[in-house]
């Protein structure tokens, strides 16, 4: 409880420690380090870690307008933490995650289509078509194939 009211009234979370840390090797570029974390973890199949890095930046900006793209990409993030929990043995309780990775993906092209293609240094109609792509594979497979076991980790080109 304490932690989510500090963050609630600071933005800040009980992991900005660790963040910094992880991302201190991107300070001093064009970018925030949080979010050329992100792409670094990202690309690396460390989604749930993206997502925490990402997160971290999405709520200094909430209510601003770029809240949104970020929250579209910790969304994306969030579908790949789904699709790597799915029917996992490392991750028993967590049963069958295809649909709600779907879903999040879903939501992240949502937020995305409101943003200019290039958009601070991704591509964002790429990233749409990364979406879609692994939301087809979802769809025509049923939801009974996790798109993870049988393709490469997808990559997103950041700045």
């Amino acid at each position: 409880v304490k932690s989510a009211i500090l963050t609630l009234y600071t933005g800040m979370t009980h992991k900005a420690g660790w963040i910094t840390d992880r991302v201190a090797h991107l300070e001093g570029r064009e970018h925030d380090a949080r979010y050329l974390g992100f792409f670094e973890c990202f690309n690396a199949g460390e989604f749930y870690i993206a997502h925490d890095v990402l997160e971290d930046l999405w709520l200094e900006t909430r209510g601003q307008p770029d809240a949104d793209f970020y929250k579209a990409l910790i969304q994306i993030a969030g579908g790949f933490v789904h699709l790597t929990m799915h029917e996992s043995p490392e991750y028993p309780d967590v049963g069958h995650r295809l649909r709600p990775s779907f879903r999040l993906l879903q939501k992240a092209k949502g937020y995305l289509q409101h943003y200019p293609n290039l958009h601070h240094g991704l591509n964002v109609g790429e990233a749409i078509a990364l979406i879609d792509n692994w939301c087809g594979w979802l769809e025509e497979r049923g939801f009974e194939e996790n798109p993870l076991k049988t393709n490469h980790a997808p990559q997103l080109v950041g700045p």
